[in-house]
């Protein structure tokens, strides 16, 4: 096992090397600068200012003082927020982001999970009809869509819930649930499609020829086997959510990350842009490393296959 997680941790390291030096020389590519009101400057000010911050100094140069600087944790400062440490800035918008997307992800999880056994155990019944109708529910429409729905209805006509506001937790249900649908449908569609064919495996006979209570046979031996795509599903999933709570959080006015994103993009704020970018690209690659590992700890013969390689 230790073999198999220090691989996966190598791979894990060049892939996050890659993606900080294709966003460094991507963003060098964008026409302009970050400074404001650029055309406006003098032109000594405007080099005084480049000069501040590096822009003035060869392309090699730069990065290897970027990469000097994310190797101790240092993703700069920002060229637009009048000097803020975009380490701080993601400090401060991350968590409300996260507990957005991450409540999303475990109420998905645990309705899709039961939606999909649910649909499985009891295929044809109305169940499995209702299950389906969720599905496709949540699928076809997107989450910026029923959060606006959300916001008007059940925020302003009918004041069930607070809206453009973080003061309690009553403030993250209405932009998770919206969150939230997409995760329900694509679990539990999987978990019903994985369970229907692990029902209907040979060993799953034989465990209930040899008298094993359905209980056993449904939770230790069928839904086990099932979750294995489920997993591979959901590590990219809760990314994806976190990351795609951007629109989700200027509907709700949250005070999250997807503001800053959004105003580095307009004003070519480098460094802003690439820190953002290379934070989402950990928290992808981590999760992706973690489902790795619970692979090999559900299923021990990938564990041992990459083992072997």
């Amino acid at each position: 096992m230790l073999k198999y997680t220090l691989k996966r941790l190598s791979y894990m390291v060049v892939t996050l090397w890659i993606i900080a030096t294709v966003t460094f020389f991507l963003m060098h590519l964008l026409p302009g600068t970050p400074l404001k009101n650029e055309e406006k400057l003098p032109e000594h000010i405007k080099e005084q200012i480049m000069e501040k911050y590096g822009l003035n100094d060869p392309l090699p140069v730069q990065y290897l003082n970027f990469m000097g600087g994310l190797v101790q944790g240092d993703l700069g400062a920002s060229y637009t927020q009048d000097g803020r440490e975009v380490s701080g800035m993601i400090a401060e918008g991350f968590p409300v982001s996260a507990f957005i997307g991450g409540q999303a992800v475990v109420f998905g999880s645990i309705v899709g999970l039961l939606l999909g056994l649910i649909a499985a155990l009891k295929r044809g019944t109305w169940m499995d009809n209702l299950s389906t109708m969720i599905a496709v529910f949540g699928i076809s429409i997107p989450n910026f869509v029923l959060g606006a729905l959300l916001a008007y209805f059940v925020g302003v006509k009918w004041g069930i819930l607070p809206v453009a506001l973080w003061e309690s937790y009553a403030s993250s249900i209405m932009p998770s649930f919206a969150l939230a649908l997409v995760v329900v449908a694509i679990i539990s569609r999987y978990i019903r499609t994985e369970m229907v064919e692990v029902l209907d495996a040979e060993y799953m006979k034989t465990a209930k020829a040899k008298g094993l209570p359905r209980r056993t046979v449904v939770f230790r031996h069928a839904l086990r086997n099932a979750l294995i795509p489920a997993i591979t599903i959901l590590g990219p999933l809760t990314v994806n959510i976190i990351t795609g709570s951007l629109v989700i959080e200027q509907i709700f006015a949250l005070p999250g990350i997807g503001e800053y994103f959004v105003k580095s993009i307009v004003n070519n704020d480098y460094t802003m842009i690439t820190g953002i970018t290379i934070f989402y690209s950990i928290l992808i690659v981590s999760v992706i490393f973690i489902v790795d590992i619970l692979y090999g700890i559900i299923d021990p013969r990938i564990r041992l296959s990459g083992a072997k390689e």
